[in-house]
């Protein structure tokens, strides 16, 4: 059966989801028969009637009328269950944002690219950020320019797609077009204002300067179709740095605020048919992120600090860089009435620190000032094939099956050995009295100078863990009725580290009327721990309530864990739920979709265990550490909410308004916390009020987007405010130290002028009116914000206004 192309298509403008009728207004015709929606296999589904919720987000669209060059950034504005927080003071996470979808864990997403897994980030997130002991994936690492849109499905979907979909799934669609070249060039720069009585001070008027030039290319290869379509994009961002005014606060942390970064990106997305009947697809993508972070300010009488070197002290900076490569391909073609995929879809991740401006202050005057503390990696290869078909036989019934193996490596690479060994007063290593060969790395201990670089000590030991995983499906849809449809979908997948699972899904959707319909779903999920969580160590230093001490984070694998009774790491587990309406005239439409999502045994960073614990303490004074945390499966959560989008457009004078009134419900609760054996009445340690706070705070209970957008003739306006809401963290004093963040909303606007169907220019400010997070004047001085800083990295970001403008040009 031909399915007739459409009108109506989901897509944002100017970081709202919006609904427009013509196909005229996006940049790409999106024709029912050209596209396949993530959540369903059956290729005659639209995003219109899906069973569950699905958001196509036209990512050119929203990137042309506002200040955001990437991509977490861009969804962070659109997507009101989206959530990616901007960090500073979090080590790696300062090159990466946590993204997460109703306020789940970043690694409970998944993240595909045109419908194949995409590998994680080998970075596991730790503290200073959301989602500590998570990780997660780097969306970031794909350029806006190589995207033709985003496509997020609002629902369970692990009986669907495997491990990490949890809270749902976003799928990358690149660029298909086949002729012609796209050019653009960004400028974008804070205009920097302090708030209130000069609270926040800044190095300049002007900072966070950002410039983005991108160049997309589009060419026919072959005479039967084919096509290759190819992405060049360079992104540099500078510091903006919001420090404490001196003379209200004494911060711990001088430079708080973006890091400073430069990007390189290639992507490419190329189809060649080879007969009538297969077809080659290539999707190959390399980028490169440089990113200079500071750490946490060391005093000039600090016990980490050589006056000879740093007089005033100093702030060392973490340059780290990323180097991140994909190469995914693959077969279609026909087997009688069958649609095969057979691909392979390869994915690496290295993570290098280099820490500069720094020192290992028990080298004394002798210390280097720079140091390689070695990094991480993350190989991941995903074969596989799938088959669909649709039946003559039933109305509507769609079978699709498949098979793929998984292969994993992780790596941590490790560092000189002066970026993490301890020295004697006369340059000699210190170990330790019980085993002369290992090294004492980082003790702080009465007047003992802190050992490895200061910022960011290296790693200590060269770890190479791998393992791989095998997945078999089955997912069907059948129309029971012209009205009533059914979907259901069943997985089992078995890992050679911990077993095996399966899982499943039931979903449907019924037309009460044509413009009014309802859907929802149930089903099981599942995430296995990832490698990074179950094999990642290192030693670090941290500020706790303003003192500095040193934390051994101990690796699931290791003997202190098995020691102090931590169990071996096993899959987190998950029911979900959904139900709601869609409802479209025309000129409006309206979507509201309630969920329910109980996760059991989520994989956390425990709270730290010191010396003086009664029930671990004497371990870790043998082991000799100070402090010790551990990955564990800890925590049940539940999480309740309600996703609404409305949206209208019609004309107005000579011109067309389209309004988006788009908002998040999202309630979560923490309803167990399990504790190994030896450390039962130790919950509020294992996972303190402040760590709970951290986990309760990875979204705001509401989040409201509202846009409008004008369009007459060949201008073009775009106005947009977010309302955020209130966010209450805890510091190092106790559960009653709240730090209370208070709702803030976000204005932002922007104009446009077509000169010519080729040549556009638009001009906009983000936050114009220069809201900042709520000021922790206490905390402050106190040494006691997570960050260091004034506040805390929260949803709305930390940089203030920003001013914008951007040119593009087709030929």
């Amino acid at each position: 059966m031909k399915i007739k192309k459409i009108s109506v298509v989901f897509f944002l403008g100017a970081s709202s989801l919006y609904l427009a009728q013509t196909k005229d207004s996006i940049s790409e015709e999106m024709a029912v028969d050209e596209v396949t929606i993530i959540g369903t296999r059956n290729k005659n589904r639209t995003v219109t009637n899906t069973p569950v919720p699905v958001d196509v987000i036209d990512l050119k669209q929203v990137s042309q009328s506002t200040g955001q060059v990437d991509v977490n950034q861009l969804l962070q504005f659109a997507a009101p269950s989206f959530n990616s927080n901007k960090q500073s003071g979090s080590d790696g996470a300062d090159a990466v944002d946590p993204a997460t979808l109703r306020g789940l864990g970043p690694d409970q997403t998944l993240l595909l690219l045109n419908g194949k897994r995409y590998h994680q980030s080998s970075l596991v997130n730790l503290f200073g950020t959301r989602g500590r002991g998570n990780s997660g994936y780097d969306m970031n690492t794909i350029p806006v320019a190589a995207i033709k849109r985003v496509e997020i499905l609002r629902d369970g979907a692990s009986a669907q797609y495997g491990s990490d979909a949890i809270a749902g799934v976003i799928n990358v669609v690149l660029n298909d077009r086949n002729h012609g070249f796209e050019g653009s060039a960004f400028y974008g720069a804070n205009l920097f204002k302090s708030p209130g009585n000069n609270d926040v001070v800044s190095d300049k008027k002007l900072d966070g300067n950002t410039f983005d030039f991108s160049g997309n290319l589009g060419t026919k290869i072959g005479n039967n179709g084919g096509f290759g379509n190819f992405t060049f994009e360079i992104i540099n961002k500078d510091y903006a740095i919001r420090n404490a005014n001196p003379d209200k606060f004494d911060a711990p942390r001088q430079r708080f605020g973006d890091a400073k970064s430069n990007n390189i990106f290639f992507f490419g997305n190329v189809e060649v048919p080879l007969s009538d009947n297969l077809k080659f697809y290539s999707q190959p993508g390399f980028s490169y992120r440089n990113t200079h972070a500071y750490a946490w300010t060391r005093s000039a009488d600090a016990d980490g600090n050589i006056p000879e070197i740093y007089p005033n002290g100093f702030n060392p900076v973490q340059n780290t860089k990323i180097s991140d490569f994909t190469f995914d391909n693959g077969l279609t073609f026909k087997l009688g009435n069958w649609d095969l995929d057979f691909y392979n879809a390869f994915g690496n991740n290295r993570f290098i620190y280099q820490i500069d401006n720094t020192i290992n202050a028990t080298l004394g005057v002798n210390s280097p000032t720079s140091f390689d503390a070695g990094g991480h990696s993350l190989l991941q290869n995903t074969t596989g094939i799938s088959a669909s078909k649709s039946f003559d036989f039933l109305e509507g019934f769609n079978l699709a099956m498949g098979t793929e193996f998984r292969y994993e490596k992780f790596n941590i690479i490790k560092g000189e050995e002066a970026s993490y060994a301890m020295y004697d007063v006369n340059g000699n290593l210190v170990t330790t009295e019980t085993n002369p060969d290992l090294l004492v790395v980082n003790p702080l201990s009465g007047d003992v100078r802190p050992g490895g670089s200061q910022g960011f000590p290296g790693y200590s030991q060269q770890v190479g863990k791998s393992r791989n995983n095998f997945a078999a499906y089955i997912d069907t849809e059948l129309d029971i009725t012209k009205s009533w449809m059914i979907s259901a979908a069943g997985r089992f997948e078995n890992y050679n580290d911990f077993g095996s699972t399966i899982n499943g899904k039931f979903a449907t959707r019924y037309a009460i009327t044509p413009q009014f319909a309802f859907r929802g779903s149930i089903s099981t999920g599942f995430r296995a721990p990832s490698l990074v969580q179950k094999y990642y160590s290192l030693q670090f230093t941290n500020f706790q309530g303003g003192s500095l001490v040193t934390v051994q984070l101990a690796s699931n694998d290791s003997a202190l864990a098995k020691e102090v009774g931590i169990p071996e790491l096993k899959q987190e587990t998950s029911t979900n739920g959904s139900a709601g309406f869609t409802f479209n005239s025309g000129k409006f439409t309206a979507t509201i979709d309630g969920y329910y999502i109980k996760v059991k045994d989520r994989i956390v960073l425990t709270g730290t265990f010191d010396q003086s614990d009664d029930a671990i303490g004497s371990i870790l004074t043998t082991n000799h550490i100070d402090q010790s945390q551990f990955f564990t499966n800890a925590v049940d959560t539940k999480t309740k909410g309600v996703d609404l989008i409305l949206s209208y457009n019609t004309g107005l004078g000579s011109g067309k308004l389209t309004a988006t009134l788009a908002g998040n419900y999202n309630e979560m609760e923490i309803t167990d916390v399990h504790t190994s054996g030896k450390l039962v009445g130790k919950e509020d340690v294992y996972l303190s009020a402040r760590e709970r706070a951290f986990i309760l705070a990875s979204a705001p209970k509401t989040k409201i987007n509202l846009n409008l957008n004008y369009k007459i003739q060949k201008f073009n306006a775009n106005l947009q405010l977010v309302r955020f809401d209130k966010l209450t963290l805890v510091g190092y004093n106790g559960p009653d130290d709240y730090q209370t963040y208070t709702p803030r909303v976000t204005t932002d606007f922007s104009l446009g002028y077509d000169f010519t169907k080729n040549f556009s220019w638009i001009v906009g400010g983000k936050n114009i009116f220069n809201r900042y997070p709520t000021l922790q004047y206490g905390a402050v001085s106190d040494g006691n914000t997570e960050s260091g800083g004034i506040f805390d990295p929260v949803q709305m970001g930390f940089a203030g206004r920003q001013i914008f403008t951007r040119v593009t040009y087709k030929f």
